[in-house]
């Protein structure tokens, strides 16, 4: 269900993504205030979608996949904030749900890429065979 190459290969863009963020965001009062929360839902946003558009095997796997590799990521980078002292220790847990919900919207929305990917070349792989 789940095709390890590809979530590792989302989650390790999304966790560089996450850390220089972050790492920017300690050095920069601008980039917490602003950039923060949306950057980070749009990186586990993009890790769920990167999954989903390099697999493209149907809805529920790109979901789960897109959810697994936005939260990795998406913990990962606040635990690295809360170490450094930009966020509260409190958020961690808000912000895991919210980068795991994130994520799976990223891997819809990369399925949908996936399919209309699949339209346009007559492709079946993402539809797991079914034409």
């Amino acid at each position: 269900m789940i095709d390890f190459k590809p979530l590792q290969r989302a989650t390790f863009v999304g966790l560089v993504l996450q850390i220089a963020m972050y790492a920017l965001g300690h050095y920069s009062d601008w980039v917490q205030v602003n950039v923060f929360g949306f950057g980070g839902m749009m990186i586990s946003a993009v890790a769920g979608y990167l999954y989903a558009m390099d697999r493209g095997r149907g809805w529920f796997p790109s979901a789960t996949g897109g959810a697994i590799a936005g939260g990795i990521c998406g913990i990962i980078g606040i635990a690295l904030s809360v170490m450094l002292g930009d966020t509260r220790q409190g958020f961690i847990a808000t912000g895991a749900t919210i980068s795991v919900f994130i994520g799976a919207v990223g891997g819809l929305f990369g399925q949908m890429a996936a399919n209309l990917r699949a339209a346009t070349t007559g492709s079946t792989r993402a539809t797991g065979g079914i034409r």
